[in-house]
């Protein structure tokens, strides 16, 4: 902004602030015609009537309210419409500060503009802001005159519906061009009903206007009054009449001028007046946007969860109303037997597709419970139409979205099934026909030789915030409707999906016929356009249902293992056929034609075909456990090693990094899931061991190494299901694993000491550390013998990294790696390590993070070293959070880091990583250590009550507390949120704001802060939090509450008067249940802000009584 720009922003604000400047703007708004003057006047006007209304005179206010309103009526047809709608809110803002009791008309002349033919189009503006602006006011109303408007205003609601009943009527009435006929019973099936369509093909373009200003404020009267006789069967039929026009094809009309020459293209005429317009009609994107504005007022009401007992029969006739427009919008035998539904839907407004899709989402997920039981409900016919419509959706999104209402429809479905167990079959039945035709249908969707150029749109590259593709989440989608329709219809969704993944499955186990050997290369003799297509599409299929297939094993455990038995086993033995044939053969090896695309399709389905059998790994396990009490267990041993033997070719450097990555999670999945005692034996596994244990110089890419290193770290460690102890052998397993571990870590234990400055150094260290963090915490749930090897194997490397550390305190990266291995250490294996050696760890970081280090480290937001303090300070809290003395006497110097290094630090600056972790750990502290500080029970302190409390370390606690109190003062919202919730545990757990010390010195400092941060809005998303915490307070001592602390606390707000402190007191009535006091805080908190508003804005000198 320049300097003259800036001088004069400084002069308009100084007149708009002058006393009558508003006569001015007066003047300006009735004779000028330059949109700026124009704007700026009601820009004070405004200004005047929100900040300052209550300083001006009763007289200027008279006036004003006369003479707006008449500027409005005589000068709204020349006005910009913007224009136009400023002046209509400062009208309404007047109504807002003086309606009834001194703008007595405000609503009375809003009504009669509605009831006059010309002017209704200005009377609806009116209507409409006024809705918005009276029942959702800003904070310049006192609680008391918000409820009266409310109140006020549904006594008007009756009057409102009812004319706005008779504007849609009156117009559909009169442009019908057939007879309207009532929408059928849902089970009509008469083709008349939709050849006669009664809606109106020609709509001039004034009414048109006026229903769209109708309908638009009915979707807000609609959004906040409750569901009540008032909404009559003949307003629900007029908006429904209305939504009809979203069904519409296009016709070749004239599109509609826009109104004044302002409105956006396209847009309805929004202001009053008829000229010239007469006679003009309606286009069709005009129509379009009255049946979404009318699907807008529907969905507000289908919104409504609160639904009176009554209103069943609203409901039943909101649902024919649907079933009609449902029947249209699928109909095919409209204007010409050439429109297929989904061209139809094609030509409609997206937008009123996309609300109609809402509609029927809300209508299967808020209210289909109440009404599925109603005889008059044809529940069959209604998925019928509901299916036609999904599967014609034009787009995909429309589409996915309708997946949705399926997946909410198939879990009502189960959930109902489940609670009524003993007619199951008969509910089932009910829907068997629907589910098996939805299930064919989403799996013919999903595949590309049905539908490759719709699929072939599909993003497959870009990620969204999900991590997934567009692809992957058409995929999931498609694959949880199925899951879901299984999870009700096992057999069948088994019988509909196995011949469908047959089918390209013996394409791909015939390729090995087409392989052609040339010397040592391979060719894929496949290069016809025709044939390469053909293929492409039979692979992007097969590895869609290796998905589906891996995403139903869950419905094939548990208590249905026997039952359904051979269905799995046929799964999990093909899946190993085809994982066998892929590494046998290597397809991604071979040459072919068109490698761009065949290649990464062959990769795919390789990888996920381990991937599904992977997915079984659970059912794998429970095989394993079944057959340990039988005799012959050669079909799961042939599984096993088979799965092994297809695996294990595969992790090898050369391999493409996404095959070589679902490999080894099968590898870890055989070792940590399935566990099966042969396992470390069989040859393949030896091989893994050999290959990762000698071969360094043809080291796997950092993820899969360590996976592998997992997966042979857990063959040793991990217990052998359904053995006894004495039969795991552990002493073998146990030096095998030491074995292990010593070749993995042999270049890291042999660094020279100081480390050279060889790059690779650090390299040695990050990896290996990498790789240890991770097979601790793989163990970290487990039982005490593995973890006793672990720690045993793990024990030299240990006290090798502790020596590194100082050497490498200066190397944030390489400080930040220790001490997240440390931190894993101390979380599984810290009883393991015993005491002597975990101080020596904790003395040791204790003794390098100085102050000096620690400012270094923080300062630098979001760098390695920060993130190392983090580390450090998480260690810390799983110390400090170990019961018994064990390592008590460390406390001291833990809470001298915390309160006199770490917090002068972090105390005025951002630092929100570091900052959440410091009070995370001073609550542990607290929490786990609250005789520390109080060396009494609670049982004890209860039954002196009021007798001297035992207490130490008390200047550590009193800064402990500062220093939550100082966190409240601060604008990160995250920390006040998690401060607050620690403050609560507490009191919860150890009646912190009960406690002698907090009730006398600091409870009411913490009340005032929190009630001030309500009072400056600046955590207002945390509103509910900080009253609850409030009433936890006040609850330590309701009485002192309100007779000292209110008083006490008003008498210290600025800008109010006595008057209004003691009404501001006693309007917070004593009461000593949450709600009532949480209202208390909300009147006082909102009446607080608009006396000092009103008081800000009375002239100088003003008497108040």
């Amino acid at each position: 902004m320049t300097a003259r720009e800036r001088l004069v922003k400084e002069l308009l604000n100084s007149f708009a602030g002058q006393p009558g400047s508003w006569r001015h703007c007066l003047y300006f708004l009735s004779n000028s015609r330059n949109e700026y003057v124009m704007m700026y006047s009601l820009t004070v006007f405004e200004n005047l009537v929100n900040k300052m209304w209550v300083g001006v005179a009763s007289g200027d206010k008279a006036e004003l309210r006369s003479c707006l309103p008449k500027l409005l009526l005589s000068q709204h047809a020349l006005l910009p419409f913007f224009i136009r709608n400023k002046l209509c809110k400062v009208i309404v803002d007047i109504g807002r500060q003086d309606w009834p009791m001194f703008y007595h008309d405000f609503f009375s002349n809003t009504l009669q503009l509605v009831q006059s033919p010309s002017l209704a189009p200005l009377g609806l503006v009116l209507l409409k802001m006024t809705s918005e602006e009276l029942v959702c006011p800003r904070e310049d109303l006192s609680v008391a005159r918000k409820e009266e408007l409310k109140k006020l205003l549904l006594d008007q609601i009756p009057t409102v519906l009812n004319l706005l009943t008779g504007i849609l009527e009156t117009v559909w009435d009169k442009h019908s061009v057939a007879v309207t006929t009532p929408p059928p019973s849902p089970t009509s099936r008469e083709p008349g009903i939709l050849a006669g369509d009664s809606t109106p093909m020609v709509l001039e373009a004034e009414s048109g206007a006026l229903c769209l200003l109708a309908l638009e404020c009915l979707a807000h009267l609609f959004s906040w009054i409750p569901l009540s006789s008032s909404i009559t069967p003949s307003l629900l039929a007029s908006i429904f009449h209305f939504a009809r026009f979203g069904c519409q094809q296009p016709l070749k009309t004239k599109p509609l001028p826009t109104s004044n020459g302002d409105s956006a293209p396209g847009s309805l005429p929004a202001n009053g007046g008829g000229h010239g317009r007469t006679g003009q009609m309606v286009g069709h994107a005009e129509r379009a946007r009255l049946g979404v504005m009318a699907m807008n007022c529907i969905n507000e009401l289908m919104c409504k969860n609160c639904v009176p007992v009554d209103f069943e029969e609203f409901l039943l006739r909101m649902f024919q109303q649907t079933f009609y427009l449902l029947q249209r919008l699928t109909n095919t035998h409209s204007h010409s037997n050439t429109h297929t539904v989904k061209s139809r839907l094609q030509e409609l407004d997206e937008s009123y597709v996309e609300k109609f899709t809402d509609f029927l989402r809300l209508f299967v997920s808020v209210h289909l419970r109440r009404i599925e039981s109603n005889a008059q409900f044809p529940l069959v016919e209604f998925l019928a139409l509901l299916f036609k419509y999904t599967f014609n959706q034009p787009n995909h999104e429309g589409y996915l979205a309708c997946l949705d209402i399926w997946s909410i429809f198939l879990d009502y479905l189960t959930t109902k099934i489940r609670s009524r167990l003993a007619d199951s079959d008969s509910v089932i039945n009910r829907y068997k026909d629907a589910l098996v035709l939805l299930l064919r249908e989403v799996l013919n969707r999903i595949q590309f030789r049905l539908n490759q150029s719709q699929l072939e749109e599909l993003d497959d590259e870009t990620l969204d915030d999900d991590q997934q593709t567009e692809w992957q989440r058409y995929l999931r989608q498609s694959l949880e409707v199925v899951a879901r329709v299984m999870e009700l219809l096992p057999s069948q969704t088994f019988s509909v999906l196995f011949p469908v993944l047959q089918e390209d499955l013996d394409i791909y186990l015939g390729l090995q016929q087409f392989i052609v050997r040339s010397g040592t290369s391979r060719r894929l003799n496949i290069t016809a356009e025709a044939d390469c297509r053909k293929l492409h599409c039979a692979l992007r299929d097969l590895s869609s249902l290796l998905q589906a297939v891996g995403r139903l094993a869950e419905f094939f455990t548990g208590d249905v293992f026997s039952a359904r038995f051979n269905d799995a086993l046929a799964i999990v033995q093909r899946l190993v056929e085809v994982s066998c044939y892929g590494s046998q053969i290597s397809l991604y090896d071979v040459e072919m034609a068109v490698p761009s695309v065949l290649k990464p399709d062959l990769i795919d389905v390789h990888a996920q075909s381990l991937a599904a059998l992977q997915a079984y790994s659970h059912w794998l396990a429970q095989f394993c456990s079944e057959v340990q009490r039988q005799q012959d267990q050669t079909q799961f041993v042939d599984l096993i090693r088979s799965s092994m033997a297809a695996t294990t070719p595969l992790i090898n450097a050369k391999v493409p990094e996404k095959l070589l990555l679902s490999a080894c999670h099968l590898l870890v999945s055989m070792a940590t899931t399935v566990r099966p005692v042969f396992l470390v034996s069989l040859p393949a596994a030896q091989n893994i061991f050999n290959l990762i244990t000698e071969n360094h110089n043809h080291r796997l890419p950092q993820e899969a190494h360590v996976l592998v290193c997992r997966a042979l770290s857990n063959m040793l460690l991990l217990p052998w299901p359904s053995l006894p102890e004495a039969e795991q052998q552990w002493q073998s397993r146990s030096a095998n694993h030491t074995r292990l571990l010593s070749s993995l870590t042999q270049q890291y234990r042999l660094l020279p000491r100081p480390p050279s400055h060889h790059p690779n150094s650090k390299a040695v260290i990050q990896q290996t550390l990498c790789v240890l963090k991770d097979l601790v915490d793989s163990i970290s749930g487990e039982a005490t013998k593995s973890r006793q090897i672990c720690y045993h194997s793990l024990q030299e490397s240990v006290q090798v990294t502790l020596a590194l550390f100082p050497l490498f305190i200066q190397q944030p990266d390489v400080t930040d790696e220790m001490l997240s291995f440390f931190l894993t250490l101390f979380q599984a294996l810290r009883v393991q390590m015993g005491v002597a050696f975990t101080e020596q760890i904790i003395q040791t970081f204790l003794s390098m993070f100085t102050r000096e280090q620690l400012a270094v480290s923080i300062l630098q937001e979001g760098s390695s070293g920060s993130k190392a303090v983090e580390k450090f300070l998480k260690i810390l809290q799983v110390v400090v959070q170990e019961p018994g003395q064990t390592f008590k006497p460390l406390l001291p110097s833990i809470l001298s880091l915390c309160l006199d290094q770490v917090y002068p630090i972090v105390a005025e600056r951002s630092c929100p990583d570091v900052k959440a972790e410091m009070f995370e750990l001073l609550f542990q502290i607290l929490h786990q250590n609250w005789r520390f500080f109080f060396k009494s029970s609670v049982l004890s302190s209860v039954q002196r009550s009021g007798a001297e409390e035992l207490m130490e370390n008390q200047a550590q606690f009193i800064t402990a507390m500062q220093a939550f109190g100082q966190s409240f003062l601060q604008p990160d919202i995250h920390i006040f949120k998690q401060n607050l919730s620690y403050l609560e545990v507490l009191n919860t757990k150890h009646k912190l704001y009960h406690r002698k010390l907090f009730r006398n010195t600091m409870l009411f400092h913490f009340i005032n802060v929190l009630l001030q941060v309500l009072l400056h809005k600046s955590h207002d998303l945390l509103q509910d939090d900080i009253t609850l915490a409030l009433y936890n307070m006040a609850a330590v001592d309701f009485p002192a509450f309100y007779s000292s602390f209110l008083p006490e606390f008003l008498n210290g707000c600025q800008g109010l008067d006595p008057h209004q402190r003691t009404t501001l007191a006693r309007n917070f009535t004593p009461e000593r249940d949450l709600p009532s006091f949480s209202q208390g805080v909300y009147r006082i908190v909102n009446d607080l802000r608009f006396y000092r508003l009103c008081n800000g804005s009375l002239p100088a000198g003003t008497l108040k009584l």
